[in-house]
């Protein structure tokens, strides 16, 4: 899942890049609000983590701005003001959720998880799909209760594409997802993750669609 992190402090940004990535999150970073719109407009982020105290244009600011422009991605606003004026502010803006500072990892990663289910129309925290089953929480996926090893992207993709059953995703949609500014992408890389998720998973799950992407079929019951 791909985040667009907008906080100007340099150390809790960097800790926040280097924290997220381990749990399967690509963390692209900004330091203020102009960036942030900027980067909104030309690419495509999941999540936003956006710190209210921003240089010039403040945190609300760029909300508001976003919410105008139809932008709908879930917006977590990080806020070291315990005010209730600020935290209504923020929420009538168009925020989804606020995290005060400091925070502890753990309940930022909770927070993000509960935005993730939102904004995929999910209420339960397990993602099912016949006898495949997985916990975003520990990232564990299992194939009628037998565990399955998946590398940090692979298990990227099949998030991605377990999310929007029945909806087929072009490559490029794909890739936004996986990698950020700083990454180095060889031209193949997409069809060698999917590859090793198909030997893998023992059932016929990842449908390629020529010419136009991948999808995971919507089960009938």
């Amino acid at each position: 899942m791909r985040l667009l992190l907008v906080e100007d402090d340099l150390m809790l940004g960097e800790a926040l890049q280097d924290a997220l990535m381990p749990h399967s999150y690509v963390v692209d970073w900004v330091k203020d609000g102009e960036s942030a719109l900027k980067s909104l407009r030309r690419e495509h982020f999941e999540i936003i983590i956006l710190d209210i105290g921003l240089p010039g244009m403040d945190g609300f600011e760029v909300l508001k701005k976003l919410r105008t422009e139809k932008f709908e991605v879930p917006v977590l606003l990080l806020t070291a003001r315990d005010s209730l004026t600020d935290k209504v502010t923020g929420l009538d803006a168009g925020a989804d959720d606020y995290l005060l500072k400091p925070f502890d990892l753990d309940e930022l990663l909770a927070r993000l998880r509960a935005l993730s289910r939102r904004a995929a129309g999910r209420a339960i925290p397990f993602i099912n799909y016949g006898k495949l089953c997985i916990n975003p929480e520990n990232q564990t996926v299992s194939y009628d209760n037998q565990p399955i090893v998946l590398a940090r992207r692979e298990y990227m993709v099949l998030i991605k594409l377990l999310e929007n059953t029945g909806r087929v995703l072009s490559r490029e949609q794909l890739e936004q997802s996986l990698y950020g500014w700083l990454d180095d992408v060889d031209s193949n890389a997409l069809e060698v993750h999917i590859h090793h998720i198909r030997k893998k998973i023992p059932v016929d799950l990842i449908r390629t669609v020529r010419g136009v992407g991948y999808t995971i079929n919507r089960l009938h019951h």
